[in-house]
Parts: structure tokens; sequence; C-alpha cells
């Protein structure tokens, strides 16, 4: 019999976003840049998340919205921990719509599920890359809200 899969939160991301950059349409769906400007990292970890990076989006014909964000937040005690997040966004077109225009839509109407992957150097914080993680997100106009879970 193999453990039992079960998780525990241990942080939440709070990214601050920029204007959105389109590429448009490339064949498989429409390109989306959205710049990460700052936020910061709240619970087991703390720290600032450093203002660069951004989220890669690819809007699917039928509105799956697949996400992949890289950036990097520095703890409150100097270590710098980068994060590649990849994920999935979806619901009913309408309030994707309305999320799209920046208009507020209560986050349990929408699925937005990501995969957090995080490196450092930092032997303190080694057990985020000794681990998987799991997180559940909020899209709002100027930020997106995620919690993350380790898997035990």
């Amino acid at each position: 019999m193999t453990p039992q899969l079960e998780t525990r939160y241990v942080f939440t991301i709070t990214a601050r976003i920029g204007e959105v950059t389109s590429a448009g349409e490339i064949g498989t769906g429409v390109r989306r840049i959205i710049p990460i400007i700052g936020g910061e990292v709240k619970g087991e970890v703390n720290g600032k998340i450093l203002p660069f990076g951004a989220d890669f989006q690819i809007i699917r014909p039928n509105e799956l919205i697949e996400l992949e964000a890289k950036y990097a937040f520095e703890t409150d005690d100097g270590a710098v921990v980068y994060v590649e997040n990849k994920g999935l966004r979806f619901g009913p077109v309408e309030l994707l719509q309305k999320l799209k225009r920046g208009e507020p839509v209560d986050p349990k109407l929408i699925y937005f599920r990501t995969v957090p992957k995080f490196e450092t150097g930092a032997e303190k914080y080694r057990w985020l890359m000794q681990n998987l993680f799991i997180a559940s997100a909020a899209r709002h106009a100027d930020r997106v809200v995620i919690d993350v879970h380790q898997v035990l």
C-alpha cells in the first residue's frame, strides 16, 4: 500500500501584476504576458516578491488559460528563491471575460490551480526543493493571490 496523499498549507504569495501585453493569436490560442511587479510572501516563509518576472499565458479557444509564471522572492532573512509556477484557470466564459476586463469575480466560481516549483541555494529553504507543492489561486484586477500547500 502506498502512503496516503495529504497536504498542508505553508504560505500565501500575493503577486502584484502590471498591464497585460498580448502577442495575439498564435495558432493554438492567444499569447499574453503579464508582468509581475512586486508583492509579498506570508506564512511559514516571509518575504517580498522582486519586481521582475512575468506570467506567460495562452488562452485557448474555449477560454481555458494555461499559465506559466517565472519570478523570484527575497525572504525576510535575505535568501532569494526562484519560482516557476504552472497552472490552469477555467470557468464560465462570461466570468473569465469579466476577469480579463479587470472586473471582480468570486474566486470560488473559477477553477485556478497551480504547481509551484522553487529553487534556492539557501540551506534554510532547501525543503522547498525537496517537496512538491500545489496551490489554489485567485485573480484580482491588480494581483494574484496564491495559497501554497505542501504535498505530504
